[in-house]
């Protein structure tokens, strides 16, 4: 077995909707997670070895959601989190890996394109305005990226 590297990326995937009235904004891509139904998230994925982070935010993007992260605005936001592996899927790292360092990516997309998910790792996905896609991430990180795109998009919102 292949174990995966420690270190991650999130790819938080956004449109900022120009304003057309209530409940426009900011619109955020959430996925369902194939081994565990009612887990959304944005995008994320493990660094391959002799990888760049923006090459593994770029495959995983790609990956996940048939979206070229080349042709869009992808910014890294120089955002590290360190957290502890969620049990049930320590067994795709190392023996005595306990630990994931992610970097966080945000990734503006024109308007809410067509996605071509990947069925080995999700079962679907949608588009949500950003304060409920926070509200429905089961990642805490994420959660807190998610919050922080009305200031990284460059637009006031209410």
């Amino acid at each position: 077995m292949q174990y995966k590297k420690p270190v991650s990326v999130l790819v938080v995937i956004y449109t900022a909707v120009p304003s057309t009235g209530l409940g426009a904004g900011i619109e955020v891509l959430l996925l369902e997670r194939a081994d565990h139904p009612g887990y959304w998230q944005s995008v994320t994925g493990s660094q391959d070895e002799g990888e760049a982070l923006r090459e593994t935010a770029v495959r995983e993007a790609l990956e996940e959601t048939g979206l070229d992260a080349r042709l869009h605005q992808l910014t890294d936001w120089q955002v590290q989190n360190v957290y502890e592996i969620y049990p049930v899927w320590r067994h795709r790292y190392p023996p005595g890996i306990t630990h994931n360092t992610e970097h966080v990516f945000g990734l503006e997309l024109p308007g809410m394109l067509s996605v071509q998910i990947s069925p080995r790792e999700h079962l679907s996905y949608m588009w949500l305005p950003w304060r409920e896609a926070a509200e429905k991430v089961f990642s805490p990180s994420n959660r807190t990226a998610i919050l922080q795109l009305p200031e990284r998009a460059g637009a006031s919102r209410h």
